[in-house]
């Protein structure tokens, strides 16, 4: 029999356990409701199919139309894969940036971190001429590659600009302030291109800058993959040091965090996650400051160990739904999809920082 003395201990236990297996099961949730939302990206558009003619296509079978299971394997279904990875791939980031900086409203592009990779982007599609107009339609694969390691040093660049300037000012305000600027200053590059370009290059480098999940093609979505996975498993290699950073860089350090290692952890995870969506989909704002907000409001927990599970399947959720909104469907209209990730993103950072003007007064 427990003694009186050891009830409230086990008491709480019993609690933690509960409150544990609460979250466990809204991570099942967010997994089922991505399910549902696959289901309806791959059936809803200009065209509807019934749910059961893509199931018999996902297996290898044949629709009852031909044109049906060309339009599952050739267009939904690498659009609703590339709208999930780019989902995971701004959410984590959105989360790594938040937790390092200690900043609610850190995000790749607030710090401008997603200008950097917009500047690389451009310096290719813009400054290599009509070249550049077969590198922005991804023909090729050396194409793909090269506009993300475009992406990504220019990602890469703009982000350790920004540690470096983190390392000497502490004040949360002051840096985003100072990443605002970075982004403007990168911006003012890009439209400098954008004067010199060809007429041509400047619409396509314009409509790449609304953002877009479809146009990632099959032979595209490996290489998408490969880099977006790559980034996650270094995200998820942080996981502990990101915990001890929620209260100070020397509280991780007298824990014994290498903080060299992680902060280049950090950097090289961001970088590879914000430039292969950035190449690949366009700029997409947002979804990296928003989803973080919200899973931490439905967990209720601070814990990257529930939290990094939660921002990838939380992101990939509402990638899958903007993507839907943009597309109307039923009709033959597609939306900008920066357009809807602000309409969905902005009331939660608006919501952010009401929250904390509340707790300041």
């Amino acid at each position: 029999m427990l003694r009186l003395a050891h009830l409230p201990s086990a008491f709480y236990a019993w609690r933690g356990r509960e409150y544990a297996g609460a979250r466990s099961w809204l991570l099942v949730a967010l997994a089922l409701l991505l399910c549902l939302l696959m289901m309806l990206s791959l059936a809803l558009g200009s065209a509807s199919i019934p749910l059961e003619q893509i199931i018999a296509t996902l297996l290898g079978g044949e629709a009852e139309s031909a044109a049906w299971t060309n339009i599952v394997l050739k267009f939904r279904l690498p659009k609703t894969v590339t709208a999930m990875l780019a989902g995971m791939a701004l959410g984590v980031s959105g989360l790594l940036m938040q937790t390092y900086f200690r900043n609610p409203l850190a995000e790749p592009f607030v710090l401008g971190v997603s200008s950097g990779a917009s500047l690389g982007v451009a310096l290719v599609v813009l400054g290599a001429g009509a070249a550049g107009g077969l590198l922005l339609g991804g023909l090729n694969l050396a194409g793909d590659l090269l506009l993300t390691a475009a992406a990504g040093l220019g990602a890469a660049l703009t982000m350790t600009l920004v540690l470096l300037v983190a390392a000497r000012i502490p004040n949360g305000v002051t840096l985003l302030i100072l990443g605002l600027m970075f982004g403007y200053l990168v911006s003012a590059l890009v439209s400098l291109l954008l004067y010199f370009a060809l007429p041509e290059r400047i619409q396509a480098y314009i409509n790449w800058t609304f953002g877009s999940f479809s146009g990632v093609t099959s032979a595209q979505l490996p290489v998408l993959a490969l880099i977006v996975v790559a980034g996650l498993l270094l995200a998820a290699a942080q996981v502990k040091a990101l915990n001890a950073l929620l209260l100070s860089e020397d509280y991780a350090r007298s824990l014994g965090v290498p903080m060299r290692k992680t902060r280049l952890g950090i950097v090289l995870a961001t970088a590879l996650l914000v430039s292969a969506v950035t190449a690949f989909c366009g700029p997409i704002a947002f979804i990296g400051i928003a989803v973080p907000h919200m899973c931490r409001g439905l967990l209720g927990s601070s814990d990257h160990r529930l939290l990094l599970p939660g921002t990838i399947l939380a992101g990939a959720c509402v990638a899958l739904a903007a993507g839907l909104i943009a597309e109307l469907p039923g009709s033959h209209i597609v939306l900008p999809l920066n357009v809807v990730t602000a309409l969905l993103g902005a009331p939660v950072v608006m919501l952010v920082v009401l929250r904390q003007a509340r707790g300041l007064s």
